[in-house]
């Protein structure tokens, strides 16, 4: 049976936001499966479950570059938030962007390879990469990036240096870039409804399934009259559909004004947006747990078991 640990628990947590124990139970429930112990309790809480769903732990920058109709947006990770803000690594990344933008790499390999010098090391943007690890003492990588040159316009927003949009689009300049700002706030998955990924809509309907079944057990439980076949799988699809309502960006209502959807913006813009690309800064990530008091103590320890 797989061990659950603090740090899962408070992982989980953090993710959720459920209770300590609840979040426990589930790990346990799920063998220490952590993508299976979130969607038990959203099962088991309902949304409340997913509000911290987006917090995100690794360090790092989103960087972009667009120059026309050319483009690119990447993100570079870091140990922790105090290199997010030294020079030389934001000086890295923003060139970063650049030479993807202008030379096309097929990968990070490849992007490593490109010709770059900075604060004296080079030739290579992947020996400055290096020569950066030494001088400040941390690790850094460029994690992925996109290069943009469909021949549409593009429109950018960095909402700090944690969230960067490139939204490719015809027609209005002005509320392109709204729509980008829109994206970084709602952050939808998909264009439409239509688009959603197949592998989300079937968690989604996974989910909404266990509650009802979940909701009839209790009730049979009470003594109360279990609601019938047809109306529990209508209350599950109309779950479903409320999903995809609110994670596609035409059918979310617009941040600037919630009295209309973007399409409903973008109709009334003469604006057409083709596709939108969202990077967050460490997404999908886990950042080392660090216990700096014990941290300490451990090196105190050491210290006096030597001397």
């Amino acid at each position: 049976m797989t061990a659950i640990t603090a740090s899962m628990v408070a992982e989980l947590r953090g993710k959720t936001d459920a209770p300590m124990m609840e979040c426990k139970r589930a790990l346990t429930e799920a063998q220490g499966d952590m993508a299976k112990a979130e969607e038990l309790l959203r099962v088991k809480l309902g949304s409340k479950a997913g509000k911290a769903a987006g917090r995100i732990t690794a360090e790092g920058v989103v960087a972009s570059y667009i120059d026309g109709t050319v483009g690119a947006l990447l993100e570079v990770n870091c140990e922790t938030d105090f290199v997010t803000k030294n020079d030389s690594f934001l000086a890295l990344a923003n060139a970063a962007a650049l030479l993807i933008a202008r030379n096309n790499p097929p990968d990070v390999a490849t992007l490593g390879a490109l010709p770059y010098s900075q604060d004296g090391f080079g030739p290579t943007l992947e020996d400055v990469r290096k020569g950066l690890i030494g001088k400040i003492g941390e690790n850094m990588s460029f994690r992925r990036f996109r290069r943009f040159a469909s021949g549409d316009k593009l429109a950018c927003y960095l909402h700090g240096t944690r969230i960067g949009v490139v939204v490719e689009y015809e027609g209005n300049e002005v509320a392109a870039k709204d729509v980008a700002m829109h994206v970084a706030a709602m952050k939808p998955v998909a264009l439409s409804s239509a688009d959603v990924p197949a592998e989300l809509v079937a968690t989604e309907r996974s989910v909404a399934a266990a509650k009802a079944a979940e909701d009839a057990a209790v009730a049979t439980a009470a003594g109360k009259p279990v609601q019938s076949a047809e109306i529990v799988s209508k209350r599950i699809e109309g779950g479903v559909q409320k999903y995809l309502k609110e994670v596609s960006l035409f059918n979310q209502s617009f941040v600037k004004n919630d009295k209309q959807t973007v399409e409903q913006m973008l109709k009334a813009a003469a604006t057409v947006v083709k596709r939108f690309t969202l990077y967050v800064v460490g997404e999908g990530l886990t950042k080392k747990s660090e216990d700096f008091a014990a941290e300490v103590a451990a090196q105190v320890a050491a210290a006096k078991q030597s001397s």
